[in-house]
């Protein structure tokens, strides 16, 4: 899947789509809010209604031409991540998108919930919001409770608290560590 795609659902965490959403933005990422059914307004964990760019059933998951420059981003927040975690299309989607060279970015309970579906965790470090790292340890991952942390083609964060030090990670990945650091220095952050 092309682009820097971010999947909601309903009970998505709030502060975790959307500062990672507006870091990617101020780095001139152009991101998509893409809803998991036709129904353009997605109800965030706390009854903030969103309303989405585009909507799974209706995108092109081709896998072909993907490279690590192509994210899909999980934000956490319950039930949104087990939203997320039993859409089967969604979790097709991801194994073909990484499988072809995509990265793939989670936080707070979605790296638990949501990559811990990807065969791909042996040695791999990761974090997460506590109590949702065992599928990943169980598959052989290394636990690290840091804001973030970014493995190869993979950056997970920890939680909404993160939320900004996580979209950072992901515009670095895509954009490179100048664009990071210029985004940084606009909010004040360094």
């Amino acid at each position: 899947m092309k682009g820097v795609n971010i999947f909601l659902a309903d009970g998505f965490e709030d502060i975790e789509a959307l500062a990672t959403n507006d870091v990617l933005r101020r780095g001139g990422i152009h991101t998509n809010l893409i809803a998991l059914t036709d129904d353009p307004v997605i109800l965030s964990s706390h009854g903030v209604s969103m309303t989405a760019d585009e909507f799974l059933p209706d995108l092109d998951l081709d896998a072909d031409g993907t490279c690590e420059e192509d994210v899909m981003i999980f934000p956490g927040g319950m039930p949104g991540s087990r939203n997320l975690a039993a859409c089967t299309p969604l979790i097709e989607a991801m194994k073909e998108h990484y499988a072809a060279g995509g990265t793939v970015a989670a936080i707070c309970a979605a790296p638990g919930t949501v990559l811990s579906q990807l065969d791909i965790w042996e040695g791999k470090a990761f974090t997460c919001f506590d109590g949702f790292e065992d599928a990943i340890i169980a598959k052989g991952g290394v636990f690290k409770p840091e804001p973030a942390v970014v493995d190869g083609r993979v950056i997970t964060g920890r939680s909404a608290g993160h939320a900004v030090t996580f979209g950072l990670a992901i515009l670095c990945k895509v954009k490179g560590q100048a664009a990071m650091e210029a985004v940084k220095h606009s909010m004040y952050l360094d």
